[in-house]
């Protein structure tokens, strides 16, 4: 993203629209800049802002002849009044952010918008996480944070190093150049994007070693990393085999999900050709 130096006039609305920051006025020209290392491609101001087209000058002239008279001529906080606001043509390995953090545009590895990815929320369609499995859904940034792709790298390559399954219908595995060992790309490490997931299922015995395994590793990457849990609930509802341990490692459990079978008749297909039951094809999500 990109400012016009002759369209802005300083009134400092974009700043408010950036979730990461990335956006300032320049104490010296007085106009709004992109700090572009830590700008993640959002479009939050872009398509947050409402445009109006004011003609630059007739707002400087106004907003210094009102300072004179100690009156501010301040636009609406939600608009930009002269447009200044220009997405910039993006190329690899820049693309990559907006891929990953604009959340309306569909990443291309899984044509899902957002992160590109639509967990384990589907799962009674997807049967990603089957009976005896547990999936975690690690996922790195927030606003005001981002994270960048080396810091994940270091969490993948932790897991992948214990043999756990690293999903492959997921946009982070898309990125990486071995999927066996978690490593990423060379040419996007250095990229910062607001945030992503990554998804990786394992035997429920393994859950406690995966969860520590995540605790070790967020302790040295400066980023957020919020870990979700989910899997097979029984035939009355409940799960009372990966809760018990999650209580024991002292999390207090909340319900984030449950779903109630909406694709039952083709989860029904796939528990036949695995032989499970139909009555597991409830799954839910606990974080």
């Amino acid at each position: 993203m990109k400012i016009s130096e002759t369209k802005c006039v300083g009134c400092g609305n974009c700043t408010y629209a950036c979730p990461m920051g990335a956006i300032y006025v320049d104490p010296k020209t007085r106009k709004a800049t992109v700090n572009s290392d830590e700008c993640v491609e959002c479009y939050a101001c872009y398509n947050g802002l409402s445009k109006e087209h004011l003609p630059p000058r007739t707002v400087r002239f106004t907003r210094r002849m009102m300072s004179k008279l100690w009156l501010r001529f301040e636009p609406d906080p939600d608009i930009c009044p002269t447009d200044a606001l220009e997405p910039d043509p993006l190329t690899w390995p820049r693309v990559v952010r907006r891929a990953f953090s604009d959340p309306r545009v569909p990443h291309e590895s899984t044509g899902v918008t957002g992160r590109g990815t639509e967990e384990v929320k589907t799962n009674e369609i997807s049967n990603r996480i089957a009976v005896g499995m547990v999936g975690f859904t690690i996922e790195f940034g927030r606003p005001g944070v981002g994270v960048r792709f080396h810091q994940i790298q270091e969490m993948s390559m932790a897991l992948a190093a214990l043999g756990v399954k690293i999903q492959p219908k997921n946009p982070v595995t898309a990125m990486m150049s071995d999927v066996e060992t978690g490593k990423i790309r060379d040419d996007i490490l250095n990229e910062k994007v607001l945030s992503a997931i990554l998804e990786i299922t394992v035997p429920v015995e393994r859950t406690e070693e995966i969860i520590r395994t995540v605790w070790a590793v967020e302790k040295r990457i400066d980023t957020i990393v919020v870990l979700g849990v989910g899997t097979r609930c029984d035939e009355d509802g409940e799960e009372r085999v990966v809760a018990p341990i999650l209580e024991s490692l002292g999390y207090t459990l909340k319900r984030a999900k449950t779903n109630l079978g909406l694709g039952r008749p083709q989860i029904r297909e796939l528990a036949r050709e695995n032989a499970e039951p139909a009555s597991q094809a409830q799954e839910s999500v606990a974080a």
